[in-house]
């Protein structure tokens, strides 16, 4: 029998080989089966990598001219990991003699290279703690010699040469809403490009509307890499790799500068004039389009400088920017606002006609006024014409006509339809062709900020009325059976408001109602009219060419569809449309009287549409050569009288600006837009 010492000898022995076995096989594992993985984490622990920013690209002209540039700016940056291993006060002696010649309290430049963490305020610094941080732009050479010559004075601060974003407005061209505006990325933002933290600092600009926003990655670039080495201390010890920063393209459009500028100039001074008549006219719009979709000039009033953007915006200008009292600067009324289109609608009435068989070569009665279901339609000044064509209908404007049109076709087009509220309802025939133009959808420009417009369908007035029979205007607690004006229809409204009566299909036909279209919407129908029935979803940019100089990717217009019009109908409506200008009875011929027709034929359509309480708008669309159509050119201008009287005279002009006609200088000479890209020059900016 062993002794119980003995025993307890022998499992103390069992007890330390199997130590000693485990204690060898976690060694073993972790030395042999996992010495890759740790060996890795142990590196990682002892690098740091710091961003390389790429330089973002530009956005030309057609010929090439910068519409916004990076040019080349002393910017003072703070490394404060190199301001902490040199002093024993983190830097704030430093901070202290820096920030006067930066012309800044130092307080302001203490919180600029604070660490954005929890409890921290903006502003501070999002970036990573071992990047440098970029407290000043545009620092005087005598600033940046300072600063270098004196590098134990200011240690880790740097003056060197870097982008900074500029508007140059060649030609005086400033389609601010249209290039767009960049501000800091946000935490939201960083998210939904799925970037990394490394990959973008709080300081740095993304594209938040228009063109800087739709090609935003493109324009970016990508970021480079630096990847240095640091000891326990934290300190940086050296560099281990660099992956170097990937410039970001330049976007070229087809945007004219001489052209835009000639624009904005036209449709400032057409405000003006509808001012000075009395008119509270506070937004407008201009486009020039050619019939392939592409944008030559985008104008929108009241415009601004977007340089306001780089030099840091108070609150009081944001609020001028986005107010509504200033008529929203910010905001791009050619492709966002959503006016009346008036008779310049008449061209869809008519195909729509035609298309449910009225005759296009008929005869059509064009009384004073005429009465559908109790209530009683004028024309607008217009005498009684008796019997006339669609073509006289459109030279003249004649409302009564398209009045009788659209009760007609009403009477026939499915009637227990109208009188259902159904969310699923079938759109009416007229609606159909104006849905087929392109009107209450989006174009798909190549810009962010756009809306759709409205078109009338069952389906829209349903659901219209469902948002504000109980809710948004509440015209069922509004209403009064025997109130006001304005109670009497809230009253209607709450009652039968999802219902398509005869009266709003009339007034539809002339562009009126519950009708409305964004200026880009009517001019790129206008281009599908004049080009032959191809519907193109319009284009701003027009190539993206790589820093090297190489196209990467041209950007034609896509094609939407093809109206579903006869094309003997489209070259009825074009020569009526000729008439509207030429023929002495025309609605614009006034305004085109003594333009030389005989070097450029344009064709057109007035548009003036009446508001409840308010001045009426003027619209005016228009297409030329009349033979050969390669330009669209419409102006619209709410609240501001007929469109004879503001918008046809700006529309006369911007046709003068292209061809170099009555004496005003030819933006593109011949009508001939560029044929061929240009060549762009990163190295010169």
């Amino acid at each position: 029998m062993i002794p119980a010492s003995r025993r307890r000898l022998v499992i103390l022995y069992v007890i330390v080989f199997a130590m000693v076995i485990t204690l060898g096989g976690r060694l073993y594992y972790l030395q042999v089966m996992s010495g890759g993985q740790y060996k890795a984490q142990a590196m990682a622990n002892q690098t740091r990598d710091i961003v390389v920013p790429a330089v973002r690209g530009s956005i030309t002209d057609d010929e090439g001219s910068k519409l916004v540039t990076n040019q080349t700016s002393l910017v003072a940056s703070v490394n404060m990991m190199t301001l902490s291993q040199t002093t024993a006060d983190d830097g704030a002696a430093v901070l202290k003699r820096l920030a006067p010649m930066l012309g800044m309290p130092y307080k302001t430049l203490k919180a600029k290279t604070t660490l954005c963490t929890k409890g921290v305020k903006p502003p501070c610094w999002a970036g990573s703690p071992y990047q440098p941080i970029p407290v000043s732009q545009k620092v005087s050479d005598q600033t940046a010699l300072q600063i270098m010559e004196q590098p134990r004075q200011f240690p880790g601060v740097t003056a060197q040469v870097q982008p900074v974003v500029t508007y140059p407005m060649p030609n005086g061209a400033d389609p601010a809403q249209t290039l767009g505006y960049l501000q800091p990325i946000t935490q939201a933002e960083m998210a939904k490009l799925h970037l990394q933290e490394t990959g973008y600092s709080g300081d740095d600009l993304v594209g938040q509307s228009g063109l800087e926003q739709q090609y935003n990655s493109e324009l970016t670039g990508q970021a480079g890499k630096q990847t240095v080495s640091v000891n326990a201390g934290g300190d940086v010890t050296g560099t281990v790799r660099e992956t170097p920063a990937v410039n970001g393209d330049t976007l070229v459009t087809s945007l004219n500068s001489k052209l835009q500028g000639d624009v904005q100039n036209v449709l400032n001074g057409a405000v003006a004039k509808a001012r000075s008549q009395g008119n509270n006219t506070n937004q407008a719009a201009a486009v020039v389009e050619t019939t392939g979709g592409r944008i030559v000039a985008m104008a929108s009033y009241p415009d601004y400088n977007p340089n306001i953007w780089t030099k840091g915006i108070s609150q009081n200008e944001f609020n001028y920017l986005f107010g509504t009292s200033s008529g929203g600067p910010a905001t791009n009324w050619a492709t966002a606002g959503q006016y009346y289109p008036g008779s310049t609608f008449k061209i869809t009435s008519t195909a729509a006609a035609v298309q449910d068989g009225y005759p296009l070569h008929g005869l059509y009665d064009c009384p004073s006024n005429t009465s559908i279901d109790g209530q009683n339609f004028n024309n607008d000044g217009e005498p009684p014409q008796g019997q006339i064509s669609f073509s006289q209908a459109l030279v003249i404007s004649c409302d009564t006509v398209y009045y009788n049109l659209a009760y007609q076709m009403w009477q026939k087009d499915d009637n227990k339809a109208d009188f259902q509220a159904n969310p699923k309802a079938p759109v009416q025939k007229m609606q159909q062709m104006e849905l087929a133009w392109g009107f209450g959808k989006s174009t798909g420009i190549d810009l962010p900020e756009q809306s759709t417009g409205d078109v009338p369908t069952r389906q829209w007035l349903y659901n219209y009325w469902k948002d504000n029979a109980s809710t948004g205007q509440n015209w069922c607690k509004n209403g009064r059976q025997n109130g006001s004006y304005v109670q009497r229809i809230e009253w209607q409204d709450c009652k039968s408001g999802f219902t398509w009566e005869p009266g709003q299909a009339a007034i539809a036909a002339i562009g009126q109602g519950y009708v409305s279209s964004t200026p880009i919407q009517l001019a790129n129908a206008y281009a599908a009219l004049a080009n032959g029935g191809t519907l193109y979803s319009p284009r701003v940019g027009e190539a993206l060419v790589s820093p090297a100089g190489k196209v990467v990717r041209q950007l034609k217009p896509p094609v939407i569809r093809h109206l579903p019009v006869g094309s003997n109908t489209l070259a009825y409506i074009r020569s009526a449309l000729a008439g509207v200008i030429s023929n002495p009875q025309g609605t614009g011929n006034k305004a085109f009287g003594g333009f030389p027709l005989n070097k450029v034929c344009v064709a057109g359509k007035t548009g003036t549409s009446q508001s409840f309480g308010q001045n009426a708008s003027s619209v005016f669309a228009s297409f030329a050569p009349c033979q050969d159509p390669k330009y669209v050119v419409l102006v619209m201008i709410p609240h501001a009288g007929y469109g004879a009287d503001s918008a046809a005279p700006a529309v006369r002009q911007i046709w003068d600006y292209i061809y170099g006609l009555e004496k005003h200088p030819g933006a593109l000479p011949g009508g001939q837009a560029p044929s061929k890209l240009p060549t762009i020059n990163r190295a010169n900016g």
